[in-house]
């Protein structure tokens, strides 16, 4: 759409998720090109007469586009397994399954993982892909390939593992890369996929795994990688109490204090998880801005306890949501975050007070595109920023005795989206995908958990 034609989406209500929380009652939204070029209560102007559609959006909440922060979209290919563990009998359980992933199932778990996300409000989504087993294909192009077809922002965290079972880990000898082979192939990964520019659809960022499945070398070149190259470090943090016990015993120090000697902590970095976190450690976060993707139902599914997030987000650090993987969340969409964000913190000490249904919207908005480093570009309805929004049903049965649509989206059953746009385009209307075909996606999702099952089983 050039940048001179416009959309008009009027008669609903506006969560902006600015910075002072603006909301409408009944306002509207006028998105120019890929940009959002003004957001306001009241009835839309009248033109402008360049306006090539406009959008009636009585009974509708329109917010920013949901931003997941931390995911394993090849886990799509084994959900509902390994459903009493706790992490580490877990990932001992399905690491020799996930070794045997290939080009054609890497393809299709990412065309089920993003398409269930997108059709659910999501609009930027990332993949932590950690697993490159020798001969498995070309696994990042994949991924990219699968986003682009959807529709939706990217970031591919090119994840990586240097320490198999021989040295101590968790994952199979022949599923992990040595630390050269690693660093070139994340190294690759950036100058083929990575965009700098504002608006950009796919960012790679540098992603080795895990503390326990990834040597200190490759933690601290990785890093060094990552700033020479300019693009962003993730990885997992502070998940469980085992992984704590396992960085005093190898390392004399725990997790943050590890990460912190390895180059770790920064603005240019996120972690997902940070449950066990003390005092200290949210401190540090803090004090280096280093943001962290908070996985509620994971957290839940795998029993590793409540991250302290009303803490984190009193002393200052950016915190999104993510989904993760789908053996460990198996809804596989964000809204559920939203909600169990909210929820599950409630069960902590904090109580009721632990936090508000708009501050969880915001974790999932705003607060990822901080984490992600996009918080110029998306996260909040703002005039400049792109258009990168949903239009969430609330006049249906689940929804229409709710007085305030926030309260509803969050705390109400999943709400039906009527649109989803990127970048002023299109992904999604009345819960269909526009431009990838969800029955084929299944089915090939299906065809592809079932050859793997048979690859594993015969491993």
């Amino acid at each position: 759409m050039a940048a001179t034609q416009r959309i008009v989406i009027e008669n609903c209500a506006i969560a902006t998720v600015d910075a002072h929380g603006t909301e409408y009652g009944c306002g509207y939204v006028v998105v120019a090109g890929d940009r959002i070029e003004a957001v306001g209560a009241g009835r839309a102007p009248t033109g402008p007469a360049d306006a090539v559609r406009r959008i009636d959006a009585t009974g509708h909440l329109v917010t920013p586009g949901l931003v997941n922060t931390h995911h394993h979209f090849y886990q799509w290919l084994t959900r509902g397994l390994a459903t009493d563990h706790n992490l580490f009998d877990w990932l001992v359980t399905l690491y020799p399954v996930w070794a045997r992933i290939d080009e054609p199932m890497v393809s299709a778990a990412a065309r089920g993982s993003l398409a269930m996300m997108a059709r659910g409000g999501v609009t930027t989504a990332m993949d932590h892909h950690y697993i490159h087993p020798k001969g498995s294909g070309d696994l990042s192009g994949a991924i990219v390939r699968a986003a682009r077809e959807t529709g939706v922002r990217f970031t591919l965290a090119r994840g990586s593992m240097d320490r198999g079972e021989k040295d101590g880990g968790l994952p199979p000898d022949f599923a992990v890369e040595t630390l050269d082979g690693a660093l070139a192939a994340t190294e690759a990964a950036v100058d083929e996929h990575h965009d700098h520019s504002f608006g950009a659809m796919t960012q790679v960022a540098v992603a080795p795994c895990s503390p326990v499945s990834v040597s200190s070398d490759l933690l601290k070149q990785g890093a060094e990688l990552a700033r020479r190259k300019g693009v962003r470090l993730h990885t997992h943090g502070s998940e469980t109490v085992e992984e704590e016990r396992f960085c005093h015993e190898l390392f004399g120090m725990g997790p943050t204090d590890y990460f912190e000697s390895t180059g770790w902590l920064g603005e240019d970095v996120w972690m997902a998880h940070c449950v066990h976190m003390n005092d200290s450690d949210i401190a540090a976060f803090a004090r280096t801005g280093t943001g962290v993707a908070h996985c509620p139902s994971s957290n839940a599914r795998l029993a590793a306890g409540i991250a302290r997030v009303p803490d984190m987000l009193a002393a200052g650090v950016p915190v999104g949501l993510g989904v993760d993987g789908t053996a460990s969340n198996e809804s596989g969409e964000l809204h559920t975050e939203l909600r169990n964000a909210l929820l599950v913190n409630r069960l902590g000490p904090h109580r009721e007070a632990a936090l508000t249904a708009r501050q969880a919207l915001r974790l999932g908005t705003y607060g990822g595109a901080q984490v992600l480093g996009r918080a110029r570009e998306i996260g909040s309805l703002e005039p400049g920023k792109l258009a990168d929004l949903v239009l969430w049903r609330m006049d249906t049965l689940a929804h229409a005795s709710i007085a305030d649509p926030v309260a509803a989206l969050v705390l109400g059953a999943a709400a039906p989206v009527t649109a989803s746009f990127v970048g002023g385009r299109q992904i999604v209307e009345n819960g269909r995908l526009l431009h990838v075909d969800e029955d084929a996606i299944a089915r090939s999702t299906r065809t592809e958990a079932r050859r793997l099952a048979e690859l594993a089983g015969r491993g």
